[in-house]
This record gives structure tokens, C-alpha cells and sequence, in this order.
């Protein structure tokens, strides 16, 4: 059986979130996909309590069939594999995630415990990739597979709902939804990243 694993703190989860997965799913024939929500990210604040981002990323992939949503206590990807003790899965990351795998805690490890999938889209620079790839002693590990570009991020949504512009056009029906009506992201401060497609360069679970 072949299992995925993608983290994130999904503040909220969004459209991006949802192709990449899918493709994800797609290219590497998975048969299970843990979706992890960081309880804790470490390296930005969160503007909802880890209960509320479980709840909308349930929303989000739900409709995968394959998606296995839980709380992830690790704000670090080395240690939420450890911990997973899967049989090889595929983590899967953005090109921009993966540009910044060389910062991460014990990427050696890291490629012990998962094969990376990453999504690469038009425009990320190839020349940034095969840099990272050449630092790895097990570059055979790091899988690439294209998406659509999907110009999306979660600061821009929240920023949106803040001042209560509409965000249908960015995240999945049932997430726009449940976020009207808890009333959420009114009145807080949007700034801190969260993209997956173009922002937030970090490890996807957390760096170093």
C-alpha cells in the first residue's frame, strides 16, 4: 500500500492545497494520504486554534476519498515521520518548500524515512532545484511532478475575510462556508505567509 503525507498549518487550507494533493495522489498512485495539521507551526503565528484548521482541512479533502486528516504534535518533519514510522511514504512539498530543504532539521533524515514528491509549476527556476539536489546524498530520493499554477495563498484569504471580501474563488465551497460562519479571520492581523504555491519557503512541518 502506498501512502502519502502532506503538513501544513492550513490557515486556512485552500485551493492550491487541494490540486497539489491531488496530483500528488495521481502521480504516485497513493492508496492513503495523511494529511497533517501542525498544531503548533513554530516558525509563523496562527490565527485560528488547531481544532478549527483540523476541522477545515477535513472540509478541504474530504472529497479525496484517500485523506486521513489528524493533528500533528510535531512542529518539525523529521520528527512527525519518525513518529509516523511508515513503510517509505511520499512527502509531498512544493518547489518552494523543497528550495529550502538544505535549512531543515536533518534533511539526510528526512529522505531515510520518505521519498519527497515535489510539485513543480511554471516559472520556479530549475537552476534553484538542481542546486538543492546537489547538496542530498540521496538526490534519487526527491521525486518531481508538474501542477497548474494556481496563484493562491492562505495570507491573501485571510486578508480578504478580514475585510470581508469574498473568498469562494480560493478555497472549496464547504471551507468558504464554514469559515462565514464561524466568522473567522475578522480583525486579525493577515501578514505571516502560509502560501503554498509561491510564499512561505519553509519546511513544510516547520525548519530547522
Amino acid at each position: 500500500m502506498s501512502v502519502g503525507v502532506f503538513g501544513g498549518a492550513f490557515d486556512p487550507p485552500h485551493l492550491g492545497h487541494v490540486a497539489l494533493v491531488r496530483a500528488g495522489v495521481e502521480r504516485f498512485g497513493l492508496d492513503r494520504l495523511l494529511v497533517r495539521v501542525v498544531a503548533d507551526p513554530g516558525h509563523k503565528r496562527v490565527a485560528t486554534r488547531p481544532d478549527v484548521r483540523l476541522h477545515l482541512a477535513e472540509l478541504a479533502f474530504a472529497p479525496l476519498g484517500v485523506a486521513e486528516t489528524a493533528l500533528d504534535p510535531f512542529p518539525r518533519t523529521v520528527d512527525s515521520l519518525e513518529a509516523l514510522d511508515l513503510p517509505d511514504p511520499v512527502f509531498l512539498v512544493g518547489a518552494d518548500e523543497f528550495v529550502s530543504l538544505p535549512t531543515w532539521k536533518q534533511p539526510a533524515r528526512v529522505l531515510e524515512l520518505a521519498r519527497l514528491g515535489v510539485a513543480t509549476r511554471p516559472g520556479i527556476d530549475g537552476k534553484q532545484l538542481d542546486a538543492v539536489l546537489e547538496t542530498l546524498e540521496r538526490p534519487d530520493r526527491v521525486h518531481f511532478f508538474p501542477i497548474d499554477p494556481l496563484p493562491v495563498s492562505s495570507s491573501e484569504i485571510r486578508a480578504r475575510a478580514a475585510r470581508g471580501a469574498p473568498i469562494d474563488a480560493f478555497v472549496p465551497a464547504p471551507v468558504a462556508e464554514e469559515i462565514a460562519r464561524l466568522g473567522l479571520y475578522r480583525g486579525v492581523e493577515t501578514g505571516g505567509g502560509g502560501g503554498m504555491l509561491g510564499e512561505d519557503p519553509t519546511e513544510r512541518t516547520t525548519p530547522t
